[in-house]
């Protein structure tokens, strides 16, 4: 998945009511995003690649994408309904937040009831937010500085590998330039041994035994 571009975020929404789906698609194309709309937690599970085969039920109809090139875009925002049939919101922001790859995307739960007790376990589980039923649009609006937040995090994570690769590729460089003085430096002192081994036997060779003397020529 690609990163998403600096206005165009996109969000999987899941919701098992389609007048609710296509309210939270509405409101969120009027901000630019794209959407995914979804109508249970499986196919949430499913469109995000966290689905288990016997849980993948085909004959299901394929989520609702408002955006042809939405596989080439990764999921920055998760907002659920929490009361569904099979699975519910809380349960589907407890995969999320157990999936060691799909964890830092941002989850909101959104429902129509108000009950404390279910908002403060959705939060304390890593909720960003919990939103009442009906959603406006200035609830959306709220929900753009957890998205650019974690866009930002993502960027410094970006940033970081890049540096600690320029530097693992500064350290290979030193090294090769290391072997190669030290090879080289191995190199003259073989040429300098060899010369003085050669040097000092052609000292050793006496000029008596390379030439005969000059007594004898002259008696022969």
């Amino acid at each position: 998945m690609g990163m998403a571009t600096e206005t165009q975020f996109h969000v999987l929404a899941v919701d098992d009511s389609i007048i609710d789906r296509k309210l939270i698609e509405r409101l969120f194309k009027i901000s630019s995003y794209h959407v995914t709309t979804v109508e249970s937690g499986s196919k949430a599970l499913e469109f995000l690649g966290l689905v288990e085969d016997n849980q993948i039920n085909k004959n299901l109809n394929p989520p609702s994408i408002s955006s042809a090139l939405h596989q080439e875009m990764e999921v920055n925002l998760v907002i659920t309904d929490y009361c569904m049939p099979g699975m519910t919101g809380y349960d589907l922001l407890k995969k999320i937040k157990e999936s060691s790859f799909l964890k830092d995307i941002p989850v909101v739960i959104m429902s129509s009831e108000n009950v404390p007790s279910r908002i403060t376990r959705c939060l304390e589980e890593g909720a960003e937010e919990f939103l009442l039923k009906p959603v406006r649009l200035s609830d959306v609006n709220r929900l753009k500085p957890h998205l650019l937040k974690r866009k930002s995090r993502e960027e410094t994570q970006i940033q970081q590998v890049e540096e600690q690769e320029q530097e693992q590729q500064i350290l290979e460089v030193e090294s090769e330039e290391g072997i190669e003085v030290v090879e080289q430096e191995e190199l003259e002192q073989d040429s300098t041994q060899q010369s003085n081994i050669k040097r000092k036997t052609m000292e050793e060779i006496s000029p008596d035994r390379t030439r005969p003397r000059y007594n004898e020529l002259t008696m022969g």
